[in-house]
């Protein structure tokens, strides 16, 4: 027999049989339940966390990692963009102006928000330039007053390079036949896809003609910077534009497109805590299966503490017994959801190519495909997570278990 005996007594009961068929099928239940449980839970945290990852790869390739400004702008701006670019992990620093307007094309008109920028320059902190689609970044030239638009804003609007729109600020001018809102017209002489939520409100002038609009020309409102990895740019960045100077400030990308990160961060968090409950039924079954064995064993249970057994050794078969249940589930869970995680995105591609159907059309979504990114640390904390709640739901039972007298359970045997 194997030493302990309270484990051995209590493996032996995870196979119930015979006369405990019942008891066998609520222990094979709490096992699927626990697995189920835990393979939805990886599978659904490693597609959040593939969304997070498109997120970030896709704006922040397109959105600069941080911000320099000075308040009143920038008649120089080579000298502080020399200076940030010697700092460590900076790859490059372009000079913008940027401002919202209201761009419309016949009927239909729309928010955005649009960005004075050097073609040249920009090439060297963003990857816009290389998801041009139609015409061409180049064709920003000074007074050209051209712009580039975002696929899906250059959709709403229905305008491809060649034609025209019309910009309107949020100002007035005043003639004297009355007061008219600022408003300047453009030629379309790009298109850019990158994938994201850029695509639908940004808009590209070359920076001299940014600046004539926000009636500062000659000026540049700050400098935005490219780090080698984006997280490196988290609080450098506020550190080197202090270093710059009196007057200078940085912001880098948590602050400026942090609430949407912090919104699928949120997001996760939350289906997670949902997705939890499912194993938190499954450990409610083991609770069930425990106390029903602990019912149909009382006689066995009476024999064992007339053999010797003490009320702790009895109550430590019951808890070997319901952890094994959530042990194995758990674990067998695990497995399968670590394989479905690492294989989802093909998964999917099959059964849409069975069924010749997209699923993500990518003229609606950001992606044309399912995400997933596979996180051992989140794998983790899903079987630590199933594997204490399991062990918990056996106190109770194995409690009950251990306050059997076995006088009481003898009498009518």
């Amino acid at each position: 027999m194997l030493k302990p005996v309270s484990l051995y007594i209590g493996l032996r009961y995870v196979s119930a049989r015979r006369r405990q068929q019942f008891i066998s099928f609520i222990n094979g239940f709490s096992l699927l339940g626990m697995a189920l449980g835990v393979m939805a839970l990886i599978v659904v945290t490693s597609v959040m966390n593939g969304f997070d990852r498109e997120l970030k790869t896709r704006i922040l390739s397109v959105v600069p990692h941080g911000f320099v400004q000075r308040e009143g702008g920038l008649r120089d701006w080579r000298t502080p963009a020399a200076k940030l670019e010697q700092q460590p992990h900076v790859v490059a620093a372009s000079p913008f102006v940027r401002g919202f307007a209201l761009l419309g094309s016949g009927a239909t008109s729309h928010g955005v928000e649009f960005q004075g920028v050097d073609p040249e320059a920009l090439r060297k902190v963003s990857s816009v330039g290389d998801n041009i689609v139609m015409g061409d970044l180049d064709a920003l030239q000074p007074r050209s007053y051209n712009i580039v638009l975002g696929r899906l804003l250059a959709g709403q609007l229905n305008v491809i390079p060649g034609d025209s729109v019309v910009l309107t600020l949020p100002e007035v001018t005043v003639t004297p036949a009355g007061i008219f809102p600022r408003t300047k017209r453009f030629t379309v002489v790009g298109i850019f896809s990158v994938g994201a939520q850029v695509d639908q409100n940004m808009a590209l002038m070359h920076i001299d003609d940014a600046a004539r609009l926000l009636r500062m020309p000659g000026k540049v409102q700050g400098l935005q910077l490219r780090f080698d990895d984006m997280d490196n740019a988290l609080g450098r960045v506020s550190l080197y534009a202090s270093q710059l100077g009196e007057g200078f400030e940085g912001q880098d990308w948590s602050l400026s497109q942090g609430s949407l990160f912090q919104a699928v961060k949120m997001e996760k968090t939350v289906v997670t805590l949902m997705l939890m409950i499912i194993v938190a039924v499954a450990a409610f079954n083991i609770v069930s299966a425990l106390v029903l064995m602990v019912a149909d064993k009382r006689s066995d249970i009476a024999v064992l503490r007339t053999l010797g057994m003490t009320s702790r050794q009895i109550m430590a078969v019951f808890v070997v017994q319901g952890s094994a249940i959530g042990i194995i589930g758990a674990v067998s869970g695990a497995l399968l959801g670590i394989l479905i995680a690492f294989n989802l995105t093909d998964m999917v591609s099959w059964v849409e190519n069975l069924l010749g159907a997209k699923i993500f059309d990518p003229r609606v979504f950001f992606v044309s495909f399912l995400p997933s990114e596979f996180r051992a640390g989140d794998a983790l904390m899903v079987l630590s997570a199933a594997v204490l709640m399991s062990l918990v739901a056996t106190l109770f039972p194995a409690w009950r278990a251990a306050q059997i007298a076995p006088a009481e359970a003898l009498r009518y045997e």
